[in-house]
């Protein structure tokens, strides 16, 4: 996110023809001025509580960055689990994810200017100097053009930033001549082949050898890119025009640009996810902030800060208003579609969406971006982390969360426009957090799943690129930085671009194509950049009052006020339309409407579509519950300490780690291996808990055979070498047919890679003990004393919701008694599409809200059972095995003959575009 702000002037009184030299100067006082102003909604943090706490984030990021050098240098990242450096094609793939990895030492580059402000200069010409050194951008991989372009080319940018200016001061890089610029060049012109398309809208990926459509290239047959991804390219590739005078980077990424205005909705004048790079044609018409848009609404007003041409602002201020008259729903920001604006298109956000209030911060929009930043941080406080995807009522929705900084980065921009000291507390949070959970003996793990605090072998760059920049901003002072910070916009992946770039190599701009400037409505430069007389009228508890009546908005299960009631809802008098969450299968009147949606106009077929839409979300969601949540492998001995959580699989059989305590234990090998038949080593694995290889026989055996021998609890492995839950969704163990009450002990899974690190904990220290457990306990913090200190909160009570499952053979050889625990997408970065599974509307609903808690059309809170149970505030209460009822077999014929009212619909909605 930008460092400046993105106004003309600071207030709504703006003059008509600002001279664009002054742009910068001006967006970059807007929030030195903003940052006058605090608010007393917390006390006020001292600066020695401050100066600690930005030690405690150098001391972090030196410990992720040193692990890097150490470990996994030349390497793109750190692995940080098996400590080693992760390169393409030699580990499993992991899909788009590994887009981003092009054998140019990523996490280095994206790290470059993130030591400058850290204030480590040598670290920073040491660094610069192994960049120059080793890095080879001509590599035979196929890369995404747009992480490359916002993590190695703006790194590069970033870096050769700094390096100027620290040679200017005369310290350090003495010997630089403008070495970063040339390497930047050389890959923005191996970037450029990705333009080659009719419409300017680059091809997604491009081979940094050969470039596009050459049969060794083996890339240029897509047809379809993101709206991020297209429109994520200015600020950098204008950046390399200006330092470098070559003007064809900033004509290409304005043509690109400039398309994607030209086939925004008219209507709605919103964007689409995914358009066809060749055609124009949107091919995911839902429209929202997060994954797939966000970065495209963040540089069209970055792109008016750093570059001073108005028709930016104008087309950011339009597509703000859209997003304010649509998307936001306060203090939710959920996706709609295009054509129809009014009507939902999931019900589920994203966590790239925090990234959202810090630009509503330098928008000048202070109230929606405190609730906003609020009821996220209201979820992190439920999960320690933002999960990847969560639901309208704040339930998991997909539980990884890749150590992602938006909501660090908001919070920041919040803290900075209000001075408010509660933006200190909340930082401190997120520092805790990581050290208490995401802090590994190699680094920092991303969380594999935040109910169970399980790990993935994966430390993305922009963690290091962000997380530790913008914490470390957080907490300190203008004398703590050896530059002046308001001097830099921030792109996206937080690398700094200096301010003077727009007073440079102007002839590249062009005037406003769309209006004058003395036609442009003026309201439309409304709250441009942040004002602290109009943010905080006489209220020094603004910021305070805002955030107060969201504090316990996520602990209950019925949110009140949150959703909004669309004004069409009660058109003409009439009740709201049938929401999914409300239907009771048994309510003649509810049956009566369904029959009519779809019926009687395209406003009816439009609550009918929602309607259906909102029905399969509920059904996969009760799918999810009826199954056994992951469990987790935590190593708690010597060097571990706990650090290390591994996501297992459960046992349909055996102790039920939810329902009863935790087993802690020495691990030991049973002999055979396969545990098949009676162990030779009793002696072995009595009182401990026993390590089995799969295969040759059933689960259910393996763990009879380890019990008799006195194991008190067992891990199975997964013989199929390089298997990892980073790639491969979970399962449980099924029984073997028989009854399995004799089984009492607990029986986990875990796929080759995570076994691996408990057995090559073995092989170095002997002896490893850990605890099997439904999720990660605190480690205990009298074991490690050199620690960092734990945090207050409690870890808080994990969502028994999981993935849904499939039946299969019960004997395990090959083909495992296995049933899918975790389907969802390993990531979601911002090319990312919904990879949800499409469900025909007439396939069979069971009764979606048996015992469970909504919302009625009053607002009031209602039981649809009657009221027979009430639920518990904390999902740690809930039963996940819950029976949701009956099939309701009437509602296929209805659901059948009202599909043909949808699919019409669907063809009426086509046809507009």
């Amino acid at each position: 996110m930008s460092e400046a702000g993105g106004g003309r002037g600071c207030g709504s009184s703006v003059p008509q023809r600002a001279p664009w030299s002054l742009v910068a100067a001006t967006a970059a006082f807007c929030l030195v001025s903003a940052t006058s102003v605090w608010t007393a909604g917390a006390a006020p943090m001292s600066r020695e509580e401050r100066q600690k706490l930005g030690n405690q984030v150098l001391e972090m990021f030196d410990h992720a960055y040193g692990n890097y050098m150490e470990h996994a240098y030349p390497a793109d990242e750190l692995m940080p689990l098996t400590c080693r450096g992760r390169v393409r094609g030699q580990e499993p793939s992991r899909g788009d994810v590994d887009d981003a990895l092009g054998k140019f030492s990523l996490t280095l580059i994206d790290s470059l200017d993130t030591l400058v402000v850290l204030n480590k200069t040598k670290e920073f010409e040491d660094a610069v100097r192994k960049v120059l050194r080793d890095v080879n951008l001509d590599n035979d991989v196929v890369v995404s053009v747009f992480e490359t372009n916002i993590r190695v080319l703006g790194g590069l940018l970033g870096g050769h930033s700094l390096a100027i200016m620290l040679k200017e001061k005369g310290e350090y890089m003495q010997w630089y001549n403008d070495e970063l610029l040339q390497m930047a060049k050389q890959l923005g012109y191996k970037l450029l082949p990705a333009f080659n398309t009719t419409s300017g809208l680059p091809y997604p990926r491009i081979n940094l050898k050969f470039g596009i459509r050459k049969p060794e290239a083996r890339t240029g047959t897509e047809t379809d890119t993101c709206t991020a991804c297209a429109g994520t390219l200015i600020l950098e590739f204008a950046a390399l025009s200006r330092f470098t005078g070559a003007t064809i980077f900033e004509e290409y990424a304005r043509k690109a640009l400039d398309f994607l205005w030209e086939k925004r909705q008219r209507s709605s004048n919103l964007v689409g996810v995914t358009i066809n790079i060749h055609t124009g044609d949107w091919v995911r018409k839902d429209s929202g902030v997060g994954a797939g848009i966000d970065s495209y609404y963040e540089y069209l007003l970055k792109a008016y800060v750093l570059l001073g041409d108005d028709s930016f602002l104008e087309r950011f201020n339009t597509h703000y208003d859209a997003i304010m008259r649509y998307i936001s729903q306060p203090p939710l920001l959920l996706d709609v579609h295009i054509h129809k604006p009014m009507l939902n298109a999931r019900t589920w956000m994203d966590a790239l969406l925090a990234f959202f209030p810090g630009l509503q911060v330098l928008k000048g929009d202070i109230r929606p971006a405190i609730e906003t930043h609020e009821m996220l941080y209201q979820v992190i406080k439920k999960h320690n982390f933002l999960p990847e995807a969560f639901t309208t009522d704040f339930r998991v929705h997909w539980a990884q969360h890749p150590l992602r900084p938006e909501f660090a980065e908001s919070t920041y921009f919040l803290y900075k426009a209000t001075g408010d000291p509660y933006y200190l507390e909340v930082g401190k949070t997120l520092i805790e957090n990581l050290n208490k959970y995401a802090r590994v003996p190699c680094g920092f793990a991303a969380m594999k799943d935040v109910r169970t605090g399980s790990h993935e072998d994966r430390m993305d760059s922009f963690f290091l690129a962000e997380m530790f920049k913008y914490l470390y901003l957080l907490f300190a002072d203008k004398e703590d930085i050896i530059f002046d910070i308001e001097d830099y916009i921030f792109t996206t992946e937080a690398h700094l671009l200096p301010l003077w770039l727009s007073t440079t190599n102007q002839s590249i701009s062009k005037k406003n194509t769309t209006s004058e400037y003395t036609e442009l409505d003026d309201s439309n430069f409304d709250w441009t950049c942040p004002n602290t007389q109009i943010l905080f009228p006489n209220d020094p508890l603004y910021a305070q009052s805002i955030r107060e009546p969201l504090k316990n908005v996520v602990d209950k299960s019925c949110p009140r006020g949150i959703i909004r009631v669309r004004e069409e809802s009660f058109r003409s008098g009439a009740k709201p339309p049938l929401r999914a969450r409300d239907f009771m299968a048994t309510n003649p009147e509810h049956l009566e409407i369904l029959k009519k949606m779809g019926a009687a106009s395209s406003i009816d077929a439009e609550d009918g579509l929602r309607f259906m839409q909102e029905m399969i979300e509920l059904s996969s969601q009760q799918q999810k519950e009826q199954q056994l949540p992951p469990r987790a492998v935590q190593i708690v001995s010597h060097p571990f300490f706990g650090r290390v959580v591994l996501t297992a699989g459960p046992a349909q059989f055996g102790l039920d780690l939810s329902k009863h305590k935790e087993t802690r234990g020495f691990v030991a090998s049973s002999k055979p291996y396969n545990g098949c038949s009676e162990l030779t080593n009793p002696e072995a694995v009595m009182g401990k808990i026993a390590l089995i290889q799969r295969g040759q026989c059933m689960f259910a055996e393996k763990a009879r055979n380890i019990q008799n021998a006195g194991a008190i609890g067992g891990i199975v492995i997964d013989d199929n070498e390089g298997s990892s839950s980073d790639t491969a969704p979970l399962f449980q163990m099924a029984g073997d047919g028989k009854d399995t009450d004799d089984i009492k002990i607990p029986m986990l899974f875990l796929f080759s890679k995570e076994g691996s690190i408990i057995l090559d904990a073995i092989r170095e220290y002997e002896e490893v003990e850990v605890l099997l457990s439904d999720k990660a306990k605190d480690r205990d913090p009298e074991m490690e004393n050199e620690e960092q200190p734990s945090s207050e909160n409690d870890s808080q009570s994990a969502e028994q919701i999981t993935s849904s499952s499939q039946e299969v053979d019960l004997v395990d050889q090959g083909s495992p008694e296995e049933s899918s625990l975790n389907s969802q997408p390993e990531s979601l970065s911002p090319a990312d599409t919904d990879n949800a599974a499409s469900v025909s509307p007439s396939e069979q609903i069971s009764n979606p809200m048996e015992n469970h808690e909504t919302t009625s059309l009053d607002g009031e809170c209602t039981d649809l059972d009657n009221q027979l149970q009430e639920q518990s505030e904390t999902e740690e209460d809930s039963n996940p095995n819950v029976s949701w009822g009956k099939k309701v077999q009437p509602i296929d014929s209805i659901l059948a003959d009202w599909n043909e009212d949808i699919e019409a619909f669907e063809m009426m909605e086509k046809d507009e575009l």
